[in-house]
């Protein structure tokens, strides 16, 4: 049996920001990947929106991992050539009913931190997005976009050239805690056992399910895994917008947002549908509620316009009509095993939070902070 300093699974953009701070750090690191390249799921089916930080509860991970993230990213990013621009968001109320909603995202934004938003009249929204109809609305300066998959590769340079190793096809199909380090089976082509002084499960979509296949980690700790699917269509010809457009939300939904690429096409997106298991078809009969919700803030779109585009899959934790769960990252004070971490509902805002959830995940395996990103 090989025996390895860490072993991360999964080659998403957490799993890839682990692997990369822990080889930063020096540890020798494996990263195992189920699929036949980087980041195929939740990674690379987003808006690719760096995240302010506005909506999630003050102390959460999410806040806290959002707003360290967000600041490390807009440094990190130039110094490594990964396509970003700070296009900035407006999330616009259209009717008078709506605002208190709006106010109390902004009040919740600054207990979070997030001090740079601005309340804007009608008559401001309509000065900077004239296609744009709102009574009020609040202008996020911080909220950009990013290459998402250019910040993937990144960040598997850069644990690379510190001397990790990403291995495809190797889909973690059980394991063991031991006494002597975590055993972990890999199936694939090549079926192997490896023990390991250190595991992070980073496997997204499929974490919970992960934990279950390895013996000794306590099913009292592993959460229940469910799936959402979030369907995307783009705009035909030129945008008629200038940044990012975000309605005032609904229940326990934001709605359907509008967000432009690097590229300058614009998505609407997402919408919410609840899956049994993985299922990336498009579902094109949902196009007459797209309309709908875009026509609010957007009344000018023209029949026709929408375009197919693709869909994302959220890891969550939480059912259908329950409220959206903190992110659950849990080492050995939770778990009880020394050197395993599982990352568990990693959704939005986990690329923004990449960063810090690398930091985190290294100060839960008590590692120092390194002095750079």
């Amino acid at each position: 049996m090989e025996t390895i300093d860490c072993v991360v699974i999964g080659a998403g953009v957490v799993g890839l920001a682990v692997a990369r701070r822990l080889a930063l750090a020096g540890r020798e690191v494996v990263v195992l990947e189920t699929e036949r390249s980087i980041g195929n799921h939740t990674s690379s089916r987003n808006s690719e929106v760096i995240h302010a930080g506005i909506y999630y509860p003050t102390g959460s991970l999410r806040a806290r991992m959002c707003l360290a993230g967000k600041k490390a990213l807009y440094n990190y990013c130039p110094s490594r050539g990964v396509e970003h621009k700070r296009i900035t968001k407006i999330i616009v109320a259209t009717a008078d009913d709506e605002i208190p909603t709006l106010r109390k995202y902004k009040e919740q934004a600054e207990r979070n931190g997030v001090d740079d938003l601005v309340w804007l009249e009608r008559e401001q929204v309509n000065a900077m997005e004239p296609n744009v109809v709102a009574v009020a609305g609040v202008h996020s300066p911080s909220t950009g976009i990013i290459d998402s998959h250019g910040l993937m590769l990144a960040y598997q340079g850069d644990a690379e050239g510190a001397g990790a190793a990403v291995v495809f096809e190797s889909p973690v199909v059980g394991g063991a805690v031991t006494g002597d380090g975590i055993v972990v089976e890999v199936g694939g082509k090549e079926p192997m056992q490896i023990r390991a002084r250190t595991v992070v499960n980073a496997a997204g979509l499929t974490a919970p399910s992960v934990s279950r296949t390895i013996e000794g980690v306590p099913s009292a700790t592993i959460p229940p895994q469910h799936l959402c699917k979030g369907h995307y269509y783009t705009l035909a010809g030129k945008s008629p917008f200038n940044r990012l457009i975000y309605p005032v939300g609904s229940g326990l939904w934001h709605g359907v947002h509008v967000t432009l690429d690097l590229g300058g096409q614009v998505k609407f997106g997402p919408d919410l549908t609840w899956l049994d298991s993985i299922d990336y078809s498009f579902d094109e009969s949902r196009e007459a509620d797209f309309y709908k919700a875009i026509r609010h803030y957007y009344p000018a779109l023209a029949d026709g316009a929408l375009v197919p585009g693709y869909t994302g899959i959220r890891p969550k934790i939480t059912a259908q009509g329950e409220p959206a769960a903190d992110f659950m990252i849990q080492g050995p004070a939770e778990h009880g095993i020394a050197g395993m971490v599982n990352l568990y509902g990693i959704e939005s805002p986990g690329l923004t939070s990449s960063l810090a959830i690398g930091d985190h995940v290294a100060s839960l395996l008590g590692m120092p902070p390194l002095e750079t990103f």
